[in-house]
């Protein structure tokens, strides 16, 4: 199938990739999206404002990152090779500032004085606090009380940086009630602000916005591995929870020879409650203004979710990764905790790299796949390090010293 003009087509004027996507608003909400709509298909378009973007990327967020050869991890599994490429390196320490600095122009484009968001491991608090002190900007974030206590580092470094982090203690305490707080906020107080959503979740325009300025990973990795061996990768893979990482990974591959595999975390297991693989185990459902593969519970209500990771514990996931599902051209495989924190300590231990636990849940597969292959190239997006887990993981597994060798 010819994808060279799926850029063009996707998502539809009304914010659509096939049914999946759109604007489920309240009535109050739908000029304000209009308004930052209108003014991002203004900007996107303006050579002023693609010019500064690229100026803010090279000189302050340190882009372009690079994409490293893992022959120490490849060796151990066999002759099939494993490539990362490093978002860690990313200013802040993740992919999340590529489109949280993006928004923060737009926002100021836009005179607005004040942005808010929500965030699940911190990764994208941390960078639109980044953003707020680049720009000026206010800044408030919403986190679970459950988050805030195992990503204490990013919640110190959200409030180093002037942003006000605000608990959230409803419900399962998590990213999806965070996401419930920040819309609450906004609906009060939009005329001022914008919501920098964290994902290509969201209502229209918001998977399109961050899609869009996450392009620039899988522009980067695309040219690099060329670059580096005469050829495409055999497979792609980044993990998934809202999916803004993975989506900007995959896309500039999509008309290319390669296989694309989203990985997804299983958590402790299939039981509903116990995961957060909204795409292996959910059904259609519309939530928190757009229609995607959501996990329910017997009620068809948002179900309870969990991972290890705390970035991917949500229990829907970006409308264009369902799409691209149910058009054959991405496929979503699964890794548990267990999995993901034996991939933690072997890229640190063989590689000197300490990957962000959602990372770790596409080096898994990687690993797991590259012994099935047994030859050929992997390339993995390492969204993010692992800094903010390291007291979560030592509390829990030690220094992995129960963690048996290849």
């Amino acid at each position: 199938m010819d994808y060279s003009t799926y850029l063009k087509k996707y998502p539809s004027e009304d914010g659509f990739f096939g049914k999946y996507g759109g604007a489920y608003l309240p009535p109050q909400l739908v000029p304000a999206m209009e308004e930052i709509t209108q003014a991002y298909l203004t900007i996107c378009h303006s050579s002023q404002f693609i010019n500064e973007l690229r100026r803010i990327r090279r000189e302050f967020q340190g882009r372009p990152t690079p994409v490293y050869h893992c022959e120490n991890l490849s060796r151990k599994l066999g002759n099939c090779q494993i490539y990362l490429k490093r978002e860690d390196l990313n200013h802040s320490g993740a992919h999340k500032l590529n489109h949280c600095m993006g928004e923060g122009l737009l926002a100021k484009f836009m005179g607005k004085k004040r942005i808010i968001a929500e965030t699940g491991a911190g990764q994208h608090g941390v960078a639109l606090a980044t953003a707020a002190a680049f720009f000026g900007l206010e800044c408030t974030i919403y986190m679970g009380e459950v988050d805030i206590a195992k990503q204490a580092p990013n919640v110190a470094r959200m409030k180093v940086l002037g942003a006000n982090v605000v608990s959230v203690d409803k419900g399962a305490k998590t990213l999806k009630e965070a996401v419930d707080a920040a819309f609450e906020d906004y609906l009060q107080n939009y005329k001022e602000t914008i919501y920098c959503i964290g994902s290509v979740v969201g209502p229209h325009p918001f998977p399109m916005m961050v899609r869009d300025f996450q392009y620039v990973v899988g522009e980067e990795a695309r040219e690099q591995f060329k670059e580096m061996t005469g050829l495409f990768p055999d497979v792609i893979t980044a993990c998934v929870g809202g999916g803004s990482n993975s989506i900007g990974f995959f896309l500039p591959f999509i008309n290319d020879p390669v296989e694309i595999v989203g990985v997804e975390p299983l958590g402790r297991g299939k039981t509903l409650g116990e995961h957060a693989a909204s795409m292996s185990y959910g059904s259609e459902g519309v939530m928190h203004g757009f229609n995607s593969i959501m996990l329910k519970d017997a009620n068809g209500e948002p179900a309870p979710v969990y991972s290890i990771a705390s970035g991917l514990d949500y229990p829907s996931v970006g409308p264009e990764h369902a799409f691209l599902r149910e058009i054959g051209r991405v496929k979503y495989e699964v890794a548990s905790d267990l999995e993901a924190v034996n991939a933690f300590f072997k890229l640190s231990r063989y590689e000197g790299i300490i990957p962000a636990l959602e990372s770790s849940h596409a080096v898994a597969y990687a690993m797991k796949l590259a012994k099935e292959m047994g030859k050929g190239s992997i390339l993995v997006n390492l969204s993010g390090r692992g800094d903010k887990d390291l007291d979560y993981v030592i509390e829990h597994y030690g220094y992995g010293e129960n963690f048996k060798d290849f």
